[in-house]
């Protein structure tokens, strides 16, 4: 299985814009093989709490169309952030799995921080998905931060934890260290999207990574730099790089 994170900045509510860059990575993760390729929180938005309403994202429009087919094509499974309305019109943080099946999975933000209420509803989490035969349960933000969140995920049997983050540099202090305590307690590799750069006046720490099951790290952005943070684990074994995504 090859896995990736995308550490991409993200243009201010200009949907067709960042959806242009995520598919300028998405190919590039092609290119390396890459079976899951997984986005910041909100990554199609940016982190833009207060115009989150007026930019929400249809899972099937037609502005995702090129993910989806490179998804197709490529067998490919992609999961990007975005502001979804759910039942009864409620506002989510969502993230939007296109799959190779050309199937759209949908997973919302369970535990909504007490920064974003004023906006988003807590959601529902969604379907663990399955790539390569490998079930990968799903995780936004504030999510990875609670222990049993991960716990119930790996309970359920999964063997990749994927989180969509926006976190600074004092939240990558708190998150890291207990993200890679559930790689090492739970028997599960751990992957984490964040930003580069700066998004709703928030700076990204950036330092996107995968950590394998023993905790220790297979991959890991060294900054704040676009990149591809790509693992690959083959006969059991892990081995990763970063790859720089300049331009």
């Amino acid at each position: 299985m090859v896995i990736a994170a995308a550490q991409i900045s993200a243009a201010r509510g200009d949907v067709p814009a960042n959806a242009s860059r995520h598919l300028r990575f998405a190919e590039t993760a092609a290119k390396h093989g890459v079976q899951l390729l997984v986005f910041p929180e909100l990554s199609l938005t940016g982190y833009e709490l207060e115009i989150a309403r007026d930019h929400v994202v249809h899972p099937d429009d037609m502005v995702l169309s090129p993910l989806r087919q490179l998804a197709d094509s490529e067998r490919m499974t992609i999961v990007v952030g975005a502001p979804i309305r759910g039942e009864g019109g409620a506002l989510h943080i969502g993230a939007i799995a296109m799959l190779p099946t050309g199937v759209v999975s949908i997973y919302t933000k369970v535990h909504v921080h007490s920064s974003e209420a004023h906006v988003f509803e807590c959601g529902s989490g969604g379907r663990d998905l399955v790539v390569e035969g490998v079930p990968v349960g799903l995780a936004i933000c504030r999510d990875a931060a609670i222990s049993e969140h991960a716990a119930a995920a790996a309970s359920r049997g999964v063997k990749l934890y994927a989180a969509s983050v926006m976190i600074d540099g004092e939240g990558y202090v708190r998150k890291v260290p207990l993200m890679r305590s559930y790689a090492r307690q739970h028997g599960i590799a751990v992957l984490m999207a964040n930003y580069s750069g700066v998004s709703g006046g928030e700076v990204s720490a950036g330092k996107s990574a995968i950590w394998g099951e023993d905790g220790e790290p297979v991959a890991e952005s060294p900054g704040t730099e676009e990149s591809l943070v790509i693992g690959r684990r083959e006969g059991g074994i892990w081995s990763g790089r970063c790859l720089p995504m300049a331009g």
